[in-house]
Formats: C-alpha cells, sequence, structure tokens
C-alpha cells in the first residue's frame, strides 16, 4: 500500500496539470494561432475565406464594449459621490497619456533615424493602390469628425454626464441597484463569448497570413524590425522604469494580462481585450472608478504603440525619399502627430488618413508613399494593438496609484 501510494499521487498530479493547461484559454489562443499560420501558409486560398471568423469574433466582443464602458463610468461616478475626485482622474490621465505620447513619439523618430530603415534597396518594392487612402489627405483634422465616428468617446460623454445626473437623483439608490444587476449580466454574456476566443484568434491570423503571406514580411523586414524593436523598448524601458517608481514590475504585469496580449495578437484589435483587461485591472486592485474613467479615455487618447508607428513611419518616407528634414520640422512632426494621432482609433484606415494629413502638412515628403506601407501595416498592426493594451493598463495602474486609489496588489490568476 505505501508503495502504491506515490505512483497513485503522481498519477493524480499528471491529471491535475493536463486538466488545467487542457481547460486553459490561453492555452488554446496560443495553439489557435499557430494553428491559423499553418493553414495561411500552407493553405492561402483557405486561409483568406477565414477573414470572416476572425472579423465576426471582434464585432461580437464590440457588442459589449459600449454597454460596459456606460455601465462602469455611470456606476463608478455616481459610487463616488465627490465630483471633484472626478474631475481630479480625468485631468490626471489626460496629463498622463499627452506626456507618456509625446515620448513614445520621440522614441519612434529617435530609433528611425538611429537604424535609418528608409536607406533600403527600392527595386524590390511592391508598390499597392494607396489612392482610396490618399483621397483624405486634402482634408484637414476636424475634432467634430473624430468624435462622429467615434463610437467610443461618444459612449464615454454620455457616461460622465449620466454618472454625474445620477448624484443629484432622488432614487439614486434604486437606480444603482438596477444598474449593477444589468452590468453582472453584461458582464456574465461576455465571459461566455470569450471562450469564443481560440476561433477568433485562429480566423485572424490565419487570413492575415494567407492574404500576405510570409514572404512579403522580406522587403520591408527592417522597418517591422525597427518597430517592433522600439516598441518593446518602450514598454521594458519606458513603461517598466514608470511602474518601477511605484516598487511594480512590468513582467509581472505583462503575465497577469497574457490572456489578453495573445487574444490581442490573434485578432490585431486592442478593443477585443477592452471589456476583460477592465475586469482584470479591477482584479488586481484598481478601483472601479478609476478603470471606467481610464481605460475608455485612454482607448482613445494614450494610443504609444500608434504613435511609435507613426512617427517612425513619417521618418521611414522621408529616408526612402532622400528627403532631409531639419530639427524644426522634426518638432512640428511631433507637434502634428501629438494632435492628428488622437484620431487614430475607431476608425478604419485612420493610420493612413492621419499619416497622410500630417505628410500634406509637412509639405516635404510625397503622400504616394504610404503605399510603401500597405503591404506590411497588417503585420505591425498586431504590435501596435499589443503596445496600446500595456499602454492602457500601467496608465491606470498609475492613475490609481496617485489617487490612492489602489488596494493590495493581486496577481494571482482566478480559476473560473
Amino acid at each position: 500500500m505505501n508503495i502504491a501510494t506515490p505512483n497513485h499521487s503522481t498519477e493524480k498530479s499528471k491529471k491535475s496539470t493536463f486538466h488545467a493547461i487542457s481547460t486553459n484559454l490561453t492555452f488554446w489562443v496560443l495553439i489557435a494561432i499557430i494553428a491559423g499560420v499553418l493553414l495561411g501558409h500552407f493553405s492561402p486560398e483557405n486561409g483568406v475565406k477565414m477573414e470572416i471568423v476572425g472579423k465576426t469574433f471582434v464585432d461580437i466582443i464590440k457588442l459589449f464594449i459600449a454597454p460596459i464602458i456606460f455601465l462602469t463610468i455611470v456606476l463608478g461616478i455616481s459610487g463616488m459621490g465627490n465630483l471633484r475626485k472626478v474631475g481630479r482622474i480625468g485631468v490626471k490621465a489626460l496629463v498622463y497619456f499627452e506626456v507618456v505620447s509625446t515620448v513614445s513619439l520621440a522614441i519612434g523618430i529617435g530609433v528611425a533615424y538611429f537604424f535609418q530603415p528608409g536607406k533600403i534597396d527600392k527595386s524590390g518594392l511592391a508598390l499597392q493602390d494607396a489612392s482610396k487612402y490618399t483621397d483624405h489627405a486634402s482634408e484637414s483634422f476636424s475634432w467634430l469628425q473624430f468624435f462622429l465616428s467615434n463610437l467610443t468617446l461618444q459612449v464615454l460623454l454620455a457616461a460622465i454626464v449620466c454618472g454625474i445626473a445620477l448624484n443629484f437623483y432622488d432614487k439614486r439608490e434604486q437606480t444603482i441597484l438596477v444598474l449593477e444587476r444589468f452590468s453582472k449580466f453584461v458582464f456574465l454574456g461576455l465571459k461566455y463569448v470569450m471562450y469564443l476566443a481560440p476561433i477568433g484568434a485562429f480566423g485572424g491570423m490565419a487570413y492575415t497570413i494567407g492574404k500576405f503571406g510570409l514572404a512579403t514580411l522580406i522587403p520591408l523586414g527592417k522597418l517591422m524590425l525597427c518597430v517592433y524593436i522600439t516598441m518593446a523598448l518602450f514598454v521594458f524601458l519606458v513603461l517598466g522604469a514608470i511602474l518601477k517608481y511605484y516598487k511594480i514590475s512590468i513582467l509581472s504585469i505583462l503575465k497577469f494580462i497574457k490572456e489578453e496580449l495573445l487574444l490581442v495578437l490573434g485578432t490585431s484589435s486592442s478593443e477585443a481585450a477592452l471589456p476583460s483587461i477592465m475586469i482584470k485591472l479591477e482584479r488586481m486592485g484598481c478601483s472601479k472608478s478609476v478603470v471606467g474613467l481610464v481605460i475608455p479615455t485612454g482607448y482613445s487618447f494614450n494610443l504609444d504603440g500608434t504613435s511609435i508607428y507613426l512617427s517612425m513611419a513619417v521618418i521611414f518616407l522621408a529616408q526612402l525619399y532622400d528627403v532631409h528634414l531639419s530639427f524644426m520640422e522634426i518638432l512640428s512632426v511631433i507637434g502634428i502627430l501629438m494632435i492628428t494621432s488622437k484620431g487614430a482609433a475607431g476608425v478604419t484606415g485612420s493610420g493612413f488618413i492621419v499619416l497622410a494629413s500630417t505628410l500634406t502638412a509637412i509639405h516635404k515628403i510625397p503622400v504616394e508613399g504610404l503605399a510603401f506601407l500597405l503591404g506590411v501595416d497588417k503585420f505591425m498592426s498586431e504590435a501596435r494593438a499589443i503596445t496600446n493594451l500595456i499602454g492602457n493598463t500601467v496608465a491606470t495602474i498609475i492613475v490609481s496609484k496617485t489617487e490612492r486609489d489602489f488596494t493590495e496588489l493581486n496577481l494571482e490568476p482566478v480559476s473560473e
């Protein structure tokens, strides 16, 4: 009996480990991404057909974004009971966004000048038609158009107004109770939808590889490498240093949100992870009110990955056409992108529209150069989306810390 017990215990432990892995969503998302790459590479035609699968999953997730943002912010503001705190959090978040976004723009320009990705053999570049993007180049940036085309921002504004108004409503407690119950149903529905994440990741990755192929990475591989290196430097050095000041490890944060990072990698959309990252941040220790205000605002105003890409793309095109930019012109690029990059969220093809608007404002770099970026833009969108997600996660933690509204850091996984 004594001899058999250890074997029985080991066998039970192996079964438990296998069960834990086989029921882990991260494991299946990773398997789905690998399967998508293989299908797209070996059967491109079938891979391209999987576009509808990835798009459908992202579209389903997007259905939850508006109600989750609205409910979270309304409940957060009404639960504070202190409108001064709401304003203080908003100002802190916007100041943080602007400072960090400016740093990301500067880093993108600096690395582009150091590695000079535009100094490559131009003969091997295959141009695509960029007219549908460059047609917008003559259009000036419009805050009204930005607001009208950005559902997240509209819901955010409506939720803030409703949350403030609810503080003055006579039946405030009853209304909050109803909203809390509705919120639980929404998050429960989201929990079941997230079980489809591997399917969405598979579809998104199969389409990407099937449509563009692995070979398209070669001509502009230097630019892609620079973009990925820059974003890694930004995450580990800049964001890592900010977290270290508050005695938090960037690696522990990345490990805690690995499911969301893999989901973004597979779908190329940071929006796909918005609802679940809000849940994770609350579980981590951030207050619900701070999460509800900072994350939705950050998705419109704190796009670190997008800022890095846009700044590097401008310098890349300047190098491609052998256009020299003076120091003042570089400062102008940063200034223009600080404004126009805020319009790069929630609009299809917006990255190219922003680039076109920026190039038009500079009057030195041919807008037609956008055609060089079309082939590899899809492959760089994953890096942009992941960096945006990490940037907003760190922003929420920092604002919670400065508000002293951060409970004991909890980075332990929770079994569903």
